[in-house]
């Protein structure tokens, strides 16, 4: 190989890779144009690849080590501006796209909410007619220690907090993607995910509303509740949309319906996991805390009710 050539021929592609870098250390990656970011990982390549021609030929040291460092500087920058744009995705996705995804789906959303909250009227109806029907839900340990002695049991959950937090955030994760994943029986498990949830919550609220205990409850149940029960809602809307795309494809080929509403549930399902993160700390940190006063918790979870409604509003200007 001739070196002066090979130099020659090569050095103008060095000099524009090392003029590039050099704005982006002046001014960052995002001042670069989209032509000129391809512009940079091209040339990376380019200079990577002679720098591997240089190493084979010896052609020096000096030379060697200038094209190192342009590669190693080009390799820093690209990546860090790919980092700078997932970044910036996430952030548009969770100020803007969840909240449109949310108003885009509201109508599975709310029947979703609807059958969950029929079923807690059935639950109480029917804890209204045989108190003996919370057995189905509850052991027998904790309806005596409710009956018997007048006790809620969630102060079992002090002491273990953290441990008790991730428990809750797997089960509620679990259930939640059970009722995303009950789409594909043709909505079937989602449905019937929602109705035993809300028939539950119905029984044993009413259960120890009976003992006196509706208040404390209610107060342990609704600063994580605020979220988790939306959360359970947005899920079983995601199972009800990919249940859409098998049952009533419309105009779509019932496989494109499939593909194209469970990129709607997918995008629901990131909204999910958020809101069931945060519940589940609340719920093992915050609810069950006998220092924080009943009336407190009511407060805190009717604001983070408020404020997770206006984020679902939100619109782009």
């Amino acid at each position: 190989m001739n070196i002066k050539r090979w130099i020659a021929r090569r050095e103008i592609y060095w000099q524009t890779l090392e003029t590039l870098l050099y704005r982006i250390k002046r001014q960052g990656i995002q001042q670069l144009s989209a032509n000129e970011v391809k512009e940079l990982a091209s040339l990376y390549r380019t200079v990577s690849a002679d720098l591997a021609r240089a190493q084979t030929h010896r052609v020096g040291q000096r030379l060697t080590q200038m094209l190192q460092d342009l590669t190693t500087q080009g390799y820093s920058q690209i990546y860090q501006g790919q980092r700078h744009q997932e970044w910036a995705t996430v952030r548009e996705f969770v100020l803007w796209g969840l909240p449109a995804a949310l108003q885009r789906n509201a109508a599975y959303i709310a029947v979703a909410t609807l059958l969950f909250g029929s079923m807690s009227l059935v639950g109480w109806a029917i804890a209204v007619a045989d108190p003996r029907f919370v057995a189905t839900f509850l052991p027998e340990s904790l309806i005596e220690q409710v009956r018997d002695r007048g006790e809620l049991w969630m102060g079992s959950i002090l002491g273990t907090e953290p441990v008790a937090s991730a428990e809750i955030m797997i089960n509620n994760l679990l259930v939640s993607f059970g009722a995303i994943g009950g789409g594909i029986t043709l909505g079937l498990w989602t449905i019937y995910l929602l109705m035993l949830n809300g028939l539950m919550l119905g029984v044993v609220g009413t259960f120890v509303g009976q003992y006196g205990l509706g208040y404390p409850f209610w107060a342990f149940v609704l600063p994580h509740g605020s979220l988790e029960l939306p959360a359970i809602f947005i899920a079983g809307g995601a199972g009800l949309l990919i249940a859409r795309g098998l049952v009533y494809p419309g105009r779509y080929t019932r496989l494109a319906a499939l593909k194209y509403y469970s990129g709607q549930a997918a995008q629901l399902a990131f909204g999910v996991i958020g809101l069931l993160v945060i519940a589940g700390f609340i719920e093992g940190l915050y609810s069950p805390s006998p220092l924080i006063p009943d009336a407190i918790k009511y407060l805190t979870g009717t604001a983070l009710l408020f404020l997770l409604i206006r984020y679902g509003q939100r619109q782009k200007g």
